[in-house]
């Protein structure tokens, strides 16, 4: 099951993804990624193209969030 949540304030637009996780951390994200790669680039694009992103743990799930500044 997945869950995504998005919100806007006029300021910026957040999006938040939850699924039920798992006991392994967030895989490391790379400084560059390989454009014809077929996995790996998702939290990289995250990360390049949001203005602020994190994640939290809760018990029904992970959430990974994003924020990109409107304007």
């Amino acid at each position: 099951m997945v869950a995504l949540r998005v919100y806007e304030d006029g300021e910026v637009v957040r999006v938040e993804v939850t699924d039920e996780g798992s006991d392994v951390p967030l895989p490391p994200i790379p400084d560059r990624v390989d454009p014809l790669s077929e996995s790996g680039c998702g939290l990289w694009l995250v990360r390049e193209l949001s203005s602020a992103w994190g994640t939290t743990r809760e018990a029904t799930g992970r959430t990974v969030w994003f924020q990109i500044a409107l304007g």
